[in-house]
């Protein structure tokens, strides 16, 4: 039995082997009890302050604090054993990128606690949707932006050459950057979008043709739900490129309405139709901005004495219902005092031959 323990493996014994197996194992467990007795402690204190964020800091730092133990666990149970100057070399420079990535681990989770704690309820202060999708990108573009540099720091204090391996990746990267030409002019877009704020969610615009209410802001797309229901995904670059018409933030909806009348009309009667006019207005006072709204004479047409009847309907007014029932009731008035609408005629004088 005693030859099993001295019997060598790969360089080591059986029972050095198993030891280290052991330290692993134990190392796993003591991380686990090491930290449920602290997180008690720390939470018993925590629980007693006036702000919260501590405790959201301790409930974040829970899983990084267990992988740093297991990590050096694990590197005190390989370095006791031996190996060959080649694999102690990468088991050391592997132990140094963990750490590294352990630490940017760590402070990762506890940015997410402060932007949990902090940024998060300041967008939710209003029903905004854009400003809780600008919180996750601000978040998103800080994960990044760590991870990156904890992965560099990790690998140059590891002894690798960062610097000819990202000359390396040059090449790689200009030719990615010509395919993703568009994909970056698309999150331009989106940044565009979230720092000017030409429209939120639920804005009803124009662009290009198309006229819908805005469902979604994304970072390379935007969805627009169509007046006919189509949802309808447009590029974000597409917003950098083209004039867009917001229609919910437009104070009122200008109507301009052509009125033709029968060119045997009195001056008398056209005096009439202007009152009229005027007089609709003010019938629809509560949808239609009264003092803004302009009846003229505009000229003389081919077949027509020409009318324009310019007004502006109110923002929280029906622009569909608005307009049916002006019209009707011009409809209406002009029929009661007998002013013709003028329908296109040619009157034709012939000479007569002898």
């Amino acid at each position: 039995m005693e030859n099993i323990w001295v019997e060598i493996i790969a360089g080591n014994t059986v029972r050095e082997w198993l030891i280290s197996f052991a330290v692993i194992l134990l190392t796993v467990l003591f991380a686990r009890l090491i930290f449920l007795l602290f997180g008690q402690i720390v939470k018993t204190y925590t629980s007693k302050t006036e702000t919260k964020i501590d405790d959201a800091i301790v409930d974040n730092i829970e899983r990084p604090s267990i992988m740093l133990v297991i990590v050096l666990g694990i590197r005190f149970a390989i370095a006791r054993l031996h190996f060959s100057p080649s694999f102690d070399n990468f088991t050391h420079k592997a132990f140094i990128l963990l750490i590294a990535i352990n630490i940017t681990w760590f402070v990762i989770r506890i940015l997410d606690a402060i932007i949990e704690f902090y940024l998060v309820p300041l967008s939710r202060r209003d029903d905004n949707d854009l400003d809780d999708q600008i919180v996750l990108m601000i978040e998103r573009g800080v994960r990044i932006l760590l991870w990156t540099v904890g992965i560099i720091v990790g690998l140059n204090n590891a002894g690798f050459d960062v610097g000819a391996l990202i000359a390396g990746l040059g090449i790689g990267g200009l030719a990615v950057a010509l395919a993703a030409q568009d994909t970056v002019k698309n999150i331009f877009g989106g940044i565009t979008i979230f720092l000017d704020k030409p429209f939120v969610i639920g804005d009803r615009i124009i662009i290009k043709g198309l006229d819908g209410f805005v469902e979604y802001i994304g970072m390379r797309s935007t969805r627009l739900r169509t007046m006919e229901g189509r949802l309808i995904t447009i590029p974000n670059g597409q917003f950098s490129e083209n004039p867009i018409e917001n229609i919910t933030i437009e104070p009122s909806r200008r109507v301009l309405t052509d009125l033709g009348l029968t060119y045997d009309t009195s001056p008398e009667k056209i005096e009439l139709a202007l009152k009229l006019l005027k007089e609709i207005s003010l019938q629809y006072n509560m949808s239609v901005i009264d003092e803004e709204t302009k009846a003229v004479f505009h000229g003389f047409g081919e077949s027509s004495l020409n009318i324009r009847f310019m007004y502006f309907i109110r923002k929280e007014a029906d622009l569909f219902d608005v307009p049916h029932l002006v019209n009707m009731e011009i409809l209406k008035r002009f029929n009661e005092h007998q002013i013709e609408f003028a329908f296109p005629t040619q009157t034709l004088y012939t000479r007569n031959s002898k």
